[in-house]
């Protein structure tokens, strides 16, 4: 919301000496942040001169040399506006003078001295779209009453300060000088000047055909006023609408612009001639208008229209249609002032086109400035544009223009806010923001009645917020909380796994959950569904992710584009889906892995075991330790290698998987690894076990064995672990051989084991034994061979 401060003077007195980041600051304090605020043409060292002679230059066949008088001196100026004259009235900016465009300083071109600049209206900073081809391409042209040497900001009316406020999305009320007089009265004890609605209505009545088909339009005026005179506003008028972002057109037009900057309150006026009746009903699908803009719109039935004999010739809440646009040549015209319903409008702002007037139906209205501001551009139209105001209304209306009662006790408000406030100053603070109370002085009740334009309170905590903005949050005293604190566990296992990625040496990685589409659904095998974004602010953030990974690829392709080679990174966030008609949300781990992987002083080079011993170590802090595996014989996800992943298998139930990117993807070795935590944690653990580290030493043997290819590791290590007894402590596969000397069909694998006792140290005859039962196991099972003897 742009806020001109001439605007805002006209509905309440400011103090002089009030500057406009004074005001700005004090809105900021009561709740009403800002992005800018300062003057509306920000340039100095300007002024008002005469041309009093102009000749060719004598080495240009385009620039003049003129003489300026600028009351105290008569200055030489060389100009290349092609509107240069002698007599001619213009904008001087003098020497030292700061434009938007640079500083001016006097100099010498081609060979004549120039001692400043004569401007026109788009050098003084003032937005294109406010301008015509002719301000733009020559000088500024003044009036010949123009006075010489007087500043020409003040003299064209541009002399004026803007806010930029930043407003939250319940305060559909600022989104008026009205609403915002009432704010900064209420900051600085001031009343609000009553808006002027007066103006005589003709003998003639004002007969047509209105109807309103739709619950989704709450109230609909319509008034006729004939014998319009088309002209420019006048400059009061234009400068407020341009302080405020909006492009004057002509006096009529602007008189709708003007009424809802006022009231909050858009309006639409229809040339009355192109009408035959009214209607208010619900678009059809495919339903066809052309805008106000010469753009053709496709309308569905979410869309309300204002129809002519069936014909759409306005969006409603949106934009007027072409159809019955006012033009030059328009004398009479239907004023439309309603009430639409805002998601109804949001919808179709959002599908087709956000306009001032959709702002403000979005975010609600008050009824009575319904009517108000119906009043007031029958006021504006009867002074600038000469119309005569048919006498009637046409009304349709369901809504409820009473005021809100809300009760609430002094006790309460001090016990939400943490502070002592008399009475007297909660009354004091409620009556600055214009609302009415009713109050007893032999108890702390207060009844407060709240004007319709305050759509935003509805209940006791509206109240309490209102009392605390405007009292001041610095003027409430500081206390220290005493409340009795108790360690939570809702996150408890979070922290926990993400302590231990942490200790694993990954750093953690924090990621936006919205993705494209092609991404949405990366790294799964397509049995659910992505859910889309109803409003996405761009493609590239349109769907939720259903997988971590799809974030961390990002990040990955993020580091490497800035030579970061070794990535170690997680992440523990939400993924979601869609599965059939239900939306799910899945609590996950992700982690990716490249190049070189640090553990402490050592390093080694990430590949598919290292990602799989992070999941290990995962797995079993958690508690797991022997319920998990890795398992190929399930659908890998379709952005994986499939010769290089598996899934993660926990009780025999998937909880996630591990493996690289596939190389259509990324030819860099990247490996990740995801676990859906939810499902992953479901799975109830025992209390963790403890026991001596031994005293007596471990041994250690290593073996080979020549079996099938198609027998896994894994399976191996399960006869090795069923069959080894209570001296094996563990077993680790470190060498797979397929060359010279090994039989077609079959490879070796080489395996370390681990053998230890609590009570005693092993002998020869017990590590043999142990060793024998492994082998004789193995080869029972899958016929495994020796390479080599045991020893």
């Amino acid at each position: 919301m742009l806020l001109s401060t001439n605007f805002l003077k006209d509905y309440i007195d400011l103090d002089d000496d009030l500057t406009v980041n004074k005001l700005a600051d004090d809105m900021t304090k009561v709740g009403n942040e800002y992005d800018s605020a300062g003057k509306f043409i920000n340039a100095s060292k300007l002024t008002i001169g005469e041309v009093v002679d102009c000749k060719e230059h004598p080495d240009s066949d385009h620039l003049h040399v003129c003489k300026v008088n600028i009351g105290t001196d008569i200055l030489q100026i060389v100009c290349g506006a092609p509107n240069v004259r002698t007599g001619l009235k213009v904008i001087v900016a003098l020497n030292g003078a700061k434009l938007p465009g640079g500083e001016i300083k006097k100099g010498v071109i081609r060979g004549q001295e120039s001692n400043g600049m004569l401007c026109s209206i788009a050098e003084l900073g003032l937005d294109k779209k406010f301008l015509s081809e002719e301000d733009i391409a020559g000088i500024c042209e003044l009036s010949p009453d123009a006075p010489v040497g007087e500043d020409p900001i003040k003299y064209l009316g541009l002399d004026d300060n803007v806010i930029d406020f930043d407003l939250t999305a319940n305060r559909g009320d600022l989104l008026s000088i009205l609403g915002m007089a009432y704010e900064v009265g209420a900051i600085y004890g001031k009343k609000v000047k009553p808006i002027d609605l007066n103006f005589k209505e003709s003998e003639k009545e004002f007969n047509f055909d209105i109807k309103v088909l739709t619950d989704n339009c709450k109230m609909y005026l319509a008034r006729k006023v004939e014998n319009v005179t088309i002209k420019e506003s006048p400059m009061e008028i234009r400068e407020k609408l341009m302080a405020s972002g909006i492009r004057p057109i002509n006096n009529v037009v602007d008189i709708s612009n003007y009424v809802m900057l006022e009231t909050g309150q858009p309006l639409h006026f229809f040339d009355a001639d192109k009408l035959k009746n009214i209607e208010v009903r619900m678009a059809k699908n495919g339903e066809k208008i052309t805008t106000l803009d010469s753009k053709e719109r496709i309308l569905s039935d979410e869309d309300i229209v204002i129809t002519d004999s069936g014909k759409p010739i306005a969006l409603a809440g949106v934009m007027g249609g072409l159809d019955t646009e006012i033009t030059e040549k328009t004398k009479n015209i239907i004023i439309e002032s309603a009430i639409f319903d805002g998601v109804k409008v949001r919808k179709t702002s959002n599908r087709i086109l956000r306009s001032e007037a959709s702002n403000r139906f979005e975010k609600g209205l008050d009824p009575n400035r319904t009517y108000m501001a119906m009043a007031r551009a029958c006021k504006l139209l009867q002074e600038y544009a000469n119309g005569e105001i048919l006498r009637g209304t046409k009304t349709y209306d369901t809504t409820n223009k009473d005021e809100k009662i809300i009760n609430i006790t002094v006790s309460k408000i001090d016990r939400i806010l943490g502070a002592d406030i008399c009475k007297k100053d909660i009354v004091d603070s409620f009556e600055k923001l214009a609302f009415t109370c009713e109050t007893n002085n032999d108890d702390d009740d207060i009844i407060v009645h709240v004007p319709t334009r305050r759509i935003d309170i509805a209940i006791e905590e509206d109240l309490i917020e209102e009392v605390g903005r405007i009292y001041g949050v610095d003027n409430i005293e500081s206390k220290n909380m005493i409340m009795p604190l108790k360690k939570g566990s809702y996150d408890k296992h979070i922290r926990e796994i993400r302590n231990k990625m942490v200790d694993l040496g990954l750093n953690e990685t924090l990621t936006y959950s919205l993705v494209n589409e092609n991404e949405s659904s990366m790294f799964t095998n397509g049995e659910n569904e992505s859910i889309k974004i109803l409003s996405p602010l761009t493609e590239e953030r349109s769907c939720l992710r259903q997988t971590l990974t799809t974030s961390l690829y990002k990040v990955y392709e993020y580091n490497k584009a800035h030579g970061n080679e070794d990535i170690s990174i997680f992440e523990i966030s939400k993924a979601f889906y869609k599965n059939g008609e239900n939306f799910i949300e899945k609590n996950r781990i992700a982690a990716l892995m490249q190049g070189e992987y640090f553990t402490g002083l050592d390093k080694e080079t990430v590949d598919f075991y290292v990602i799989k011993g992070i999941a290990e170590e995962l797995l079993d802090f958690l508690g797991y330790n022997g319920r998990y595996s890795f398992v190929t014989d399930k659908a890998i996800p379709k952005d994986l290698h499939p010769g290089k992943s598996a899934m993660i298998s926990v009780n025999n139930d998937i909880v996630g998987f591990i493996g690289r990117i596939n190389p259509t993807i990324s030819k860099d070795e990247v490996y990740v690894m995801e676990i859906d935590l939810d499902k992953l944690l479901e799975k109830r653990v025992s209390g963790m076990k403890y026991k001596e580290i031994s005293k007596f030493p471990t041994v250690q043997k290593d073996f080979a064995i020549i079996v099938d290819k198609n027998i896994t590791c894994q399976e191996i290590q399960k006869i090795i672990k069923a069959n080894g007894g209570k001296l094996l402590l563990d077993s680790k596969v470190f060498d797979l051989y397929e060359g010279k000397g090994i039989p077609e069909g079959k490879r070796s694998l080489a395996f370390k084991i681990r053998l230890g006792a609590n009570d005693h140290t092993l002998t020869d005859e017990e590590i043999m034994q142990e060793l024998t039962k492994i082998t004789d196991a193995l080869n029972k099972k899958y016929n495994a061979e020796l390479r080599g003897n045991l020893n």
